[in-house]
């Protein structure tokens, strides 16, 4: 069994930085990713790390300015979310799992109860 907590959210203005921080209480053997949901929108792929190799993916919208680490020594996935904008505003959440699926929903089983950001402009 594996519980993820999230912290980091806030609010920020545009242009500004954010590091988010998934806790896991577990196993790391997980690939780890974090998805986001704005009001009246669908949960959405935001960016992946993979356990075996550490290999990262992002989304287009994100790519190029969050970057997605994870620290094994202290059970802890970040995001480090720079040049935020309004757009970016959503909750996030922390997700494991090894379904196979980095990109979707289906591909993670374990899932954190998320953070808020907010990016005013």
């Amino acid at each position: 069994q594996v519980s993820l907590v999230e912290s980091g959210g806030g609010l920020v203005q545009a242009g500004g930085s954010l590091r988010l921080a998934c806790l896991v209480s577990g196993p790391m053997s997980y690939d780890m990713a974090w998805f986001r949901q704005a009001p009246g929108k669908e949960r959405e792929f935001v960016a992946a790390i993979t356990w075996r190799r550490s290999s990262t993916y992002y989304s287009d919208s994100v790519n190029g300015r969050f970057a997605i680490s994870r620290d094994s020594a202290k059970n802890t996935v970040y995001l480090q979310m720079d040049s935020l904008k309004p757009e970016d505003t959503a909750v996030y959440y922390c997700g494991a799992g090894n379904g196979g699926y980095i990109r979707l929903l289906i591909g993670y089983s374990y899932w954190g109860q998320g953070t808020q950001v907010t990016v005013a402009s």
